[in-house]
């Protein structure tokens, strides 16, 4: 027989099994996480794209970020859910490439879309005059775009790689979702290819954003520090302030998970910083936009009142 014909056909994402007595409260923690990350989201991305006052760059790679945020949940939640409910934690060969395709998109795409809001709150720091110039809506529509695009050839490469590796050793990833790390581990194929495109050209990839994200700030950061006035450092401060605590939590989040020395290596681990960043982070990132904005305040405190009106 030969070797493809031994390869796994389906998977079992064993998620939390360790806690076969808390099914039905997890079911409700996680529901409660879904259903406020859409909300939130939701809501964020129609009053960007219905209110002409938030038609400027900004806002438009919020609407990014939203719609990233909202794949990103989608992509994990629906199905840990089910298993939650039903104890079916069986995902498809197919099921499983797609949600690899769709981690690499979404995670490369949010590196430079964070990066191109860094961008942005430099140049409405930094050169204000000339903002309408450095970060028109044109400048805008390019940078989103480039996000997107890089992060889908990212995830056809990466669907293209993990798909040509053989799994013959077990189908059981001890893991809430089809992640690269227990993939590989599970491969009796030779995986050094794709573990050089992770070392090599994808370190690169989000070497790339993550030193634009850095100079911006530290550009910023100089800026802010010339500003005689503490008021006025404290007004010019609080622009950047809730995109400057999402890439915190953003890249916190994934130096945990990523870049953590192997001896403390810990699959529980893995399984919290995986909450993180495709429930907790998703389902805050609209509250920390919303509440340290006072245009969105003032735009949903507006709507509030038309509807009780």
């Amino acid at each position: 027989m030969g070797l493809h014909n031994l390869t796994a056909t389906e998977f079992v994402l064993l998620g939390f099994y360790e806690f076969p007595n808390s099914q039905l409260n997890l079911f409700v923690i996680f529901l409660v996480i879904y259903v406020a990350t859409l909300v939130g989201n939701l809501l964020s991305t129609g009053l960007f794209c219905f209110d002409p006052q938030f038609h400027t760059p900004m806002y438009i790679l919020l609407c990014n970020m939203s719609m990233v945020d909202i794949s990103f949940t989608s992509m994990v939640l629906p199905k840990l859910l089910a298993i939650f409910l039903t104890g079916n934690n069986i995902i498809s060969y197919n099921g499983c490439m797609t949600q690899v395709f769709f981690f690499v998109v979404l995670m490369v795409s949010e590196y430079f879309i964070l990066a191109a809001m860094a961008y942005d709150r430099y140049v409405a720091i930094c050169h204000p005059l000339r903002y309408s110039y450095f970060m028109s809506l044109t400048v805008c529509f390019w940078m989103s775009c480039t996000s997107w695009g890089i992060g889908l050839l990212e995830g056809i490469l990466y669907a293209i790689l993990i798909s040509s590796c053989i799994f013959c050793r077990s189908n059981k990833i001890d893991h809430l979702f089809c992640d690269l790390k227990p993939l590989i581990k599970l491969s009796c194929s030779d995986t050094r290819t794709i573990e050089t495109v992770i070392l090599g050209p994808s370190a690169l990839i989000g070497f790339v954003p993550s030193i634009m994200t850095l100079v911006s700030y530290i550009y910023i950061i100089s800026t802010i520090l010339k500003i005689h006035s503490k008021e006025g450092r404290h007004k010019t401060f609080s622009t950047c302030s809730s995109h400057l605590t999402v890439i915190l939590l953003f890249y916190g989040t994934v130096l945990g998970m990523y870049m953590r020395p192997k001896s403390s290596y810990s699959m529980d681990q893995d399984k919290m910083f995986a909450i993180l960043y495709t429930g907790v982070i998703p389902m805050l990132n609209p509250l920390i936009y919303s509440l340290k904005n006072q245009e969105v305040k003032k735009a949903l405190s507006r709507i509030k009142k038309q509807m009780f009106c």
